[in-house]
């Protein structure tokens, strides 16, 4: 799955939004105060994605027990992670919009009866909780490496 992986690192296209000089222009220290204002929700979202952990974990603990809910069941945990998907790059924690990214996959391409499927959300999200446990930002370097190897691997186990 690697090989299909592309990490994109969006410009900060805010700079490009604004006129730069004349009417209606906004200046250099309200940009970089707009800016330094992004740059401080970093705290929040640690506490946003340590609640969607927390939410993910409780549906995660619930499949188990799941029979005929369990499609409804995998939908909150895709629904979590969609959500963990999208805000995880915004903060400067690509791996998190990554593993998100890729447990989405996970629950789309596998079948809802697959006793796989159960163990392979697990490691993502064990892998989601690491991430932010040893606070690794970007793309990881070595460490971001081996865990997206490891989980290429148990999404090849499962989806075939």
């Amino acid at each position: 799955m690697n090989d299909n992986l592309e990490i994109i690192n969006p410009p900060n296209l805010l700079k490009s939004k604004v006129k730069d000089g004349g009417p209606g222009a906004i200046d250099a220290s309200t940009l970089e105060r707009a800016e330094a204002a992004v740059a401080g929700l970093t705290d929040q979202y640690l506490d946003w994605v340590a609640k969607d952990l927390d939410k993910i974990t409780a549906a995660y603990s619930e499949l188990g027990s799941a029979s005929d809910d369990l499609p409804e069941k995998l939908n909150g945990i895709f629904q979590i992670s969609h959500d963990i998907k999208g805000q995880g790059g915004s903060f400067g924690y690509d791996l998190m919009t990554v593993i998100g990214n890729q447990l989405c996959r996970l629950i789309e391409n596998s079948k809802p009866d697959n006793a796989k499927l159960i163990e392979g959300i697990g490691v993502h999200i064990d892998s989601m909780k690491l991430v932010i446990a040893q606070n690794i930002k970007g793309d990881g370097g070595k460490t971001g490496d081996k865990i997206l190897s490891g989980l290429d691997l148990v999404y090849k186990k499962t989806t075939t």
